[in-house]
């Protein structure tokens, strides 16, 4: 039986919902890293990254690459990388949505003249 497209997105969706992961798949856009910098980046116990990168690597959206006793990930395509352009540029648009939100209400509480103390 064959996954509707709306699920099996909704799935690749839950599997970026990891803050770690998403940091891991930041620091991998321009190209391999090796474990002990993400480790010095993310600043999370191995055990735990070592977790959140083999979600990313089962998924295939990362692929570890071994140079001898030094292992990297690098990024299995260059879609993630876009990815995640796409979702800076709407949070930058939300943000500043609230941003102008916020600073209206702030002029309106200003604004509203305030009665005599009860």
């Amino acid at each position: 039986m064959q996954v509707p497209l709306y699920q099996a997105k909704a799935e690749f969706f839950r599997m970026l919902g990891h803050p770690v992961r998403i940091r891991v798949l930041e620091l991998l856009q321009n190209g391999p890293v090796p474990v002990r910098e993400l480790l010095n980046e993310i600043e999370v116990e191995p055990s735990n990254l070592s977790q959140q990168l083999a979600v990313l690597r089962r998924s295939g959206i990362v692929v570890s690459i071994r140079d001898g006793a030094t292992v990297s990930y690098a990024l299995a395509g260059g879609d993630v990388a876009e990815l995640l352009r796409a979702a800076r540029r709407i949070l930058t648009e939300l943000l500043a949505g609230q941003s102008e939100l916020l600073a209206e209400l702030r002029d309106a509480e200003t604004s509203v003249p305030t009665g005599p103390p009860v």
